[in-house]
């Protein structure tokens, strides 16, 4: 049996139903960049959708394998596909209104200025802390009136109340323990990472919705 796709109205009046209209607008406009799209941007991504924002620009160069299944919003389905195209795939089928650009190709320093021109707020969701940190610098370098919402620390099994918000600059906001690596021995784990995209996509509706 064929299922019908709900209009945007409904979809939209669905999403946002426990919201004003003046917030579900603020919503709806918003422009997240995601930069990386593994265990903390595919989660960030999907809490996004479904708190009804409408735009997202979703950027990673990789593709999905086996090892992203512990902790990523993924399925067997997805293997060898494009994180970008997959994860769209998925937040299609969530809401099949949300505008959606995506970016397969890597951040470096000479494309930020490209790549974020047009967000309203960024989300660093990198593994790496080299490229945490080159994003970090070259956001601040050009867009220092944007919000930046990073993660720090959400390796292993630690205790759930480790990870907080904070705000460590004018538009500079961290999230996670800031001491848990990925060090061989403590891993990642998919609720603990979870936690820490929670944190971030949180922190995003907060800042949307001018709470913070």
């Amino acid at each position: 049996m064929e299922k019908r796709i709900p209009s945007r109205e409904e979809l939209q009046k669905a999403l946002l139903a426990r919201c004003t209209r003046e917030e579900a607008e603020k919503l709806w406009n918003a422009k997240i960049a995601v930069a990386g799209l593994g265990g903390l941007g595919s989660n960030v991504s999907v809490f996004l959708t479904r708190a009804g924002v409408g735009h997202l620009h979703l950027i990673d160069f990789d593709k999905v394998d086996m090892t992203n299944l512990n902790r990523q919003h993924y399925f067997i389905s997805h293997l060898g596909m494009d994180k970008t195209e997959a994860l769209k795939e998925q937040l299609l089928q969530i809401n099949p209104w949300l505008d959606i650009e995506t970016s397969c190709e890597r951040v470096t320093e000479e494309n930020i200025p490209r790549l974020f021109q047009n967000a309203g707020i960024i989300c660093e969701a990198f593994d790496r802390p080299e490229n945490k940190a080159m994003l970090v610098n070259g956001c601040l370098e050009h867009f220092p009136e944007k919000p930046l919402v990073c993660a720090s620390g959400m390796g292993g099994f630690g205790r759930s109340n480790d990870i907080v918000t904070r705000q460590v600059g004018r538009n500079f906001y961290l999230c996670g323990d800031g001491t848990s690596g990925i060090e061989e021995g403590q891993g990642l784990a998919a609720p603990r990472v979870a936690l820490c995209a929670a944190h971030e996509a949180n922190l995003i509706l907060e800042l949307i919705l001018e709470k913070n």
